[in-house]
């Protein structure tokens, strides 16, 4: 699973599936941030990753 905040828009929908460097989203300022900035994470079985592997 991957996560994805700060968004200022969505491109795609839960579950849709990507292809590598397909834009997902636009980055925001949403969050109480001073700047505009994205957080992205991965999981599995509901734990964090290093995405370093995911992202190559």
């Amino acid at each position: 699973m991957s996560l994805y905040a700060h968004n200022q828009s969505l491109l795609k929908e839960v579950g849709e599936w990507v292809a590598p460097g397909t834009p997902v989203s636009t980055v925001g300022s949403s969050g109480g941030l001073e700047r505009s900035a994205l957080y992205f994470e991965i999981r599995k079985d509901g734990k964090p990753l290093d995405p370093v592997a995911w992202c190559r």
